[in-house]
């Protein structure tokens, strides 16, 4: 069973995606911040993880740094409602971009993309 992880400050986007991506067979973790991300991260050692940008007082774009050099075999997909990130070279470090809607089938159809084997030649 794959494992994602879920990085988000909302907590019902938390656990919207923690609902539906288990009724679609993934494990997934959730963390609310950084701090809880890393720790997630070491712990639980997620394949996949979907980061929002925005997380109160932190940023997504700076952990999305820090686990991109910890962690390069890890798919990340940048999950934000500001598109605005798009054109921040930081971002670029993500393997994917995809904006937050009602619609989660553009998110799903992502991850399972990467899991899949299509995330720049990190997965398998």
């Amino acid at each position: 069973m794959p494992k994602l992880l879920v990085v988000d400050d909302e907590t019902f986007i938390r656990m919207l995606y923690k609902k539906e991506f288990e009724s679609d067979g993934y494990e997934v973790s959730l963390a609310s911040n950084t701090d809880e991300a890393l720790n997630m991260m070491e712990t639980q050692q997620p394949e996949l993880v979907i980061l929002d940008i925005e997380l109160g007082n932190e940023s997504g774009l700076a952990l999305l740094n820090r686990l991109r050099q910890k962690y390069r075999d890890c798919a990340i997909i940048l999950n934000s409602a500001y598109s605005t990130y798009k054109s921040d070279f930081q971002s670029w470090l993500a393997d994917a971009y995809i904006m937050k809607s009602s619609d989660l089938d553009p998110l799903k159809d992502k991850v399972k993309t990467l899991l899949a084997g299509d995330a720049c030649g990190r997965r398998k």
